[in-house]
């Protein structure tokens, strides 16, 4: 699949930069929006991922329970909550000699000890089941000295899925991986991640998505890792999914087209801002309309992009640092040839390439994949 979808970017990356060369023939000033004057709004992103995630508040919320289906605070300490097939080991104290009793929780959320039957012990913690065990046993002996531990934890579980090293390993491995993370307590979503022995160096990992009860919700990693953002380590439930999705086979990238001596898709990482995209495409070809550098943005599927202007010429002359706009995931730099007469035209013409260019996977699933797997059939 990879290498399907890197042939497709080469393929469309020589389409595009043919037909813009062989569109610039007019001889009046592009009418793009100088980058000196875009005033662009705080969340400029474009959401690449159709799923929408819930609010920031609401993820705040999951962070800071004190109780949920797999703990809750006994004086100020998360116990683990006790349910069927759970494993219990109960030690009881007479004098100086101990017994200790292995028990399993049966699927209705009862044990039976000593001379009692059917406790129900589901919901509860091991404080909790001691202090019942010790109430019930005063009346058959004086003074009983009961201690509850958890042996094995089997009721309480959640699910990872995509890029967490377990999973991966197992899969090149001879070792299997479910994917079932058992829960043991309060566990924060990192404590999960480092349980399934952490994510892989292709998550997506500003992706991470969690699914509670269906419903979905979007964190992104580096805020908590990086700016210590705790509020995002979002307390983990019995039955939560958590994926970290695979990057992007060019992860966050830009493209540099036109006019330069090494057109191509480049890291955002390493273009930070326009200058630094120019410069790592190996600057300017002797035809170049520098002045005249565009620069295009995403906005939605099917809507016109934002397409922003900057005179490079000042830029490198004058040292006109407002023309060094910062770029962002997905956006086109194009260094025309000759000028271009009417922008909004110009965009008109190529919206169904630039369409495929912002939105390939798109283009691919329609076109390209349908092709190559009917010839793969033939």
């Amino acid at each position: 699949m990879k290498k399907i979808n890197t042939i497709f970017h080469i393929v469309l990356l020589i389409i595009v930069s043919g037909i813009f060369i062989c569109s610039c023939t007019s001889s009046t000033a592009i009418k793009g929006t100088p980058v000196n004057q875009v005033k662009l709004p705080e969340d400029k992103r474009f959401p690449k991922r159709l799923l929408k995630g819930k609010t920031k508040e609401e993820i705040y919320a999951l962070s800071n329970v004190t109780e949920n289906k797999t703990f809750k605070n006994i004086n100020g300490v998360p116990e683990y909550r006790i349910g069927p097939l759970d494993v219990l080991e109960i030690t009881s104290r007479v004098g100086d000699k101990s017994s200790t009793t292995t028990i399993t929780v049966n699927t209705r959320g009862m044990i039976s000890y000593s001379f009692l039957d059917d406790i129900y012990v589901n919901g509860l913690t091991p404080s909790e089941v001691d202090r019942i065990l010790t109430e019930k046993l005063s009346q058959y002996i004086k003074k009983p000295r009961i201690d509850v531990l958890v042996k094995e934890f089997k009721s309480k579980k959640a699910i990872v899925m995509g890029e967490f090293t377990s999973i991966r390993s197992a899969a090149y491995g001879t070792k299997r991986a479910s994917g079932i993370i058992y829960l043991k307590g309060k566990t924060t979503l990192m404590d999960l991640i480092s349980l399934a022995g952490g994510y892989t160096v292709d998550g997506d990992i500003k992706n991470t998505k969690l699914i509670r009860k269906g419903k979905p919700y979007i964190i992104n990693l580096y805020d908590i890792i990086e700016k210590g953002d705790q509020r995002l380590n979002i307390i983990i439930d019995d039955g939560d999914i958590v994926e970290i999705p695979e990057l992007p086979e060019f992860g966050e990238r830009v493209y540099v087209m036109g006019e330069v001596a090494s057109q191509g898709v480049y890291a955002l990482k390493d273009v930070k801002d326009l200058l630094g995209a120019v410069s790592l495409a190996g600057g300017f070809t002797p035809l170049a309309k520098e002045e005249n550098t565009l620069i295009i943005r995403a906005v939605g599927p099917g809507k016109k992009p934002l397409v922003m202007m900057a005179d490079l010429k000042a830029l490198f002359r004058k040292a006109d640092i407002t023309q060094n706009i910062p770029l962002e995931d997905g956006d086109l730099v194009y260094v025309p040839r000759m000028l271009i007469g009417d922008i909004n035209e110009w965009i008109n013409n190529h919206m169904p390439l630039l369409n495929f260019l912002f939105y390939p996977h798109e283009f691919e699933s329609r076109y390209f994949l349908r092709q190559y797997l009917h010839f793969d059939r033939r």
